[in-house]
């Protein structure tokens, strides 16, 4: 519910509708104003430059004199002509003959000027074209405004007209522009006026107007905190009249719908709250309109997002199924959101939300995460036929052995030794399959304690590879056997000793898994290579063979309970399938990560790390 803030007299409608009024007010004076002032300047300044105009009788007379051969009495009449001229507005006249030649001059301050040539470049454009040239300049010297007008002289000569000379005329304006800025003043101060006096009728009126507003917005306002105790005043049958009528109608609707829906609402969010599976309700459309937290831990979505979406694509069942089938058969639907990084699958169940007339207005959905359960029991299944597997397999062979025996071949002194030599060791087999299976239960179940000890896993790791190397060397000594093969072990280990806490025997056991496997699957002859070396916090044993190498697709599954990449090559040479299992399960009780990198037709590597910390020479002093 939003906070009901107090509007300020500038942000009421009150005020709003005033200062609308008052612009559109304001910008009419402003555009009738300013065509009033244009006009009034135009003409204004039009009837100046007809008032500076010099009269046809001062021309003629001017003419008459630059026509004059005697220049001196010439130029006194010049100077005569300008003394007759009564005119308030001109402030300077100025007198050029043909030749550009100043003959006369009004200013008493240029009188030095006459008998010399004129300077000014208009003067001479307006001699040498015979055209009039006028212009509006400012003077920065004494900050007025003036009229500048040139006109050629012209002496009637034949069927021509020759320019004679030309007259420059230059008339003060300011007094134009005064009565101009005059008349804008007063239209200006009418203007500011006018417009008060319409904002403050304005303001009047539309108090008159927006008073029922105020009055339902004050109602919606108490609507809103759930008090439906008031009404709206009515001042007439107007539209506002009307409006006020239909905000009581509303209030009391309200309040009715209100009591009901509240207490479904906190029937629903009890019931919501204390379910431990995810419910989703939506509408007729199927779009979703509720969702408990549950739900959407198991969906891994935000509440507030999917509200509104439909169910078909939350639960990602649009190729499978349309709404109308989940509306017709309401199965119950398994959902595998599995991924690479999580495991999880669900059961849906879906229901119909009817009204008694039948009418279906949409469907909830429950959804349980069955995913530990499957888990469990295709582990289970997996776990019962891999043993059925490994243990069908050695017991019938030793069966048909024992078949074969008792059939006679016993009497057989060469065939039976063999025979009973294969019935023992696929009975070795099969005790030392148990064996690792009790062992890997142990470890499930927690019922195996380390027993750590402070080892030094240089010596540690060498004392293990000399084991392997002794037995080449007993094999080169006894001439090599027929199935055995040659190796060479490659040693890179940090000069540094590293000390660890770790279970002796059960290290040995993971190293030798490895390396039989590394001796396994490598060609006669390979190097299989071993590092050793410290990183931050931690010690890293790499163990590389030359081998077959594992194939991408495998190299998640080579630590998994019975997996074998070539599963007949693994079973005659004598693996269970249990050695990288128990492995992995040893050096994560020593808190470490085993894991494999491998290139198909290059050979694997085996990674082990475990934690390290570097242990002081005084601690080893005080010991």
């Amino acid at each position: 519910m939003g906070v009901n803030k107090k509007l300020h007299f500038f942000q009421s409608i009150h005020f709003k509708i005033a200062l609308v009024f008052a612009l559109l007010l304001l910008i009419t004076f402003q555009i009738v104003g300013a065509v009033f002032v244009q006009r009034l300047k135009s003409d204004n300044i039009k009837s100046f430059k007809q008032r500076v105009e010099l009269s046809t009788y001062i021309d003629n007379s001017l003419i008459s004199s630059l026509n004059s051969t005697n220049t001196t009495e010439a130029n006194k009449k010049i100077k005569k002509v300008f003394e007759d001229i009564n005119n308030e507005n001109i402030s300077e006249v100025q007198v050029v003959d043909a030749k550009g030649t100043i003959r006369g001059d009004s200013d008493v301050n240029t009188h030095s000027l006459v008998g010399q040539k004129t300077t000014d470049t208009e003067i001479k454009q307006v001699i040498y074209n015979g055209r009039t040239f006028t212009k509006t300049t400012y003077d920065k010297s004494d900050n007025n405004r003036y009229y500048i007008s040139i006109t050629p002289l012209l002496s009637a000569s034949g069927n021509t007209n020759t320019v004679v000379g030309a007259v420059y005329v230059k008339s003060n304006m300011e007094t134009v522009y005064d009565s101009i800025n005059s008349v804008v003043v007063i239209f200006a101060t009418a203007s500011l006026i006018a417009t008060a006096i319409g904002l403050a009728l304005a303001i009047v009126i539309s108090r008159a107007i927006t008073r029922p507003i105020d009055e339902m917005k004050k109602q919606t306002t108490r609507i809103a905190r759930g008090d439906y105790s008031g009404q709206v005043h009515i001042y007439g049958t107007d539209e506002l009249g009307q409006l006020a009528q239909a905000v009581n109608n509303l209030s009391v609707r309200v309040e009715e719908a209100q009591e009901t829906s509240e207490a479904e609402r906190r029937r629903l969010d009890s019931v919501l709250s204390h379910m431990s599976d995810g419910v989703i309700a939506t509408d007729r459309r199927g779009n979703i309109t509720i969702i408990n937290e549950m739900a959407s831990d198991d969906l891994n979505v935000n509440a507030d997002e999917i509200i509104g979406k439909s169910i078909l694509d939350v639960l990602d069942i649009r190729s499978q199924y349309t709404l109308r089938e989940l509306l017709e058969n309401q199965d119950e639907i398994i959902l595998d959101f599995s991924d690479v990084e999580h495991e999880q699958v669900l059961n849906a169940y879906f229901s119909l939300i009817q009204r008694e007339s039948g009418f279906i207005s949409g469907l909830v959905c429950v959804l349980h995460d069955v995913t530990e359960q499957q888990k469990i029991d295709r582990e289970r299944r997996l776990f019962v036929s891999n043993v059925s597997h490994e243990l069908r397999t050695p017991l019938t062979s030793m069966r048909s052995y024992i078949e074969a025996l008792n059939d006679g071949a016993w009497k057989d002194p060469k065939v039976a030794p063999a025979f009973l030599q294969v019935t023992q060791n696929e009975t070795d087999r099969m005790i030392k399959m148990i064996n690792e299976l009790l062992s890997l239960s142990r470890m499930d179940s927690g019922r195996v304690q380390l027993e750590l000890e402070l080892v030094n896993l240089n010596e540690l790791f060498n004392y293990i590879l000399n084991r392997f190397d002794m037995i080449i060397d007993k094999d080169n000594s006894d001439n090599q056997k027929e199935n055995e093969k040659n190796y060479t072990i490659k040693r890179d280990f940090t000069k540094r000793d590293l000390w660890v806490e770790i279970d002796t025997d059960k290290f040995i056991q993971v190293i030798d898994n490895i390396m039989n496997n590394a001796i396994k699957y490598s060609p006669d002859g390979s190097v299989i290579t071993c590092r050793l070396l410290e990183t931050h916090n931690h010690v890293i044993l790499s163990i590389t063979d030359q081998g077959l190498g594992i194939p991408k697709k495998d190299l998640g599954h080579v630590f998994d309970r019975f997996f074998r990449v070539d599963k007949a090559r693994s079973r005659a040479q004598g693996g269970t399938g249990l050695g990288l299992a128990i492995s992995k399960e040893v050096i994560e009780m020593h808190n470490g990560k085993i894991w494999v990198d491998s290139i198909e037709g290059k050979g694997s590597t085996f990674y082990i790390s475990l934690p390290y910390e570097e242990y002081e020479e005084d601690a080893w002093d005080e010991a």
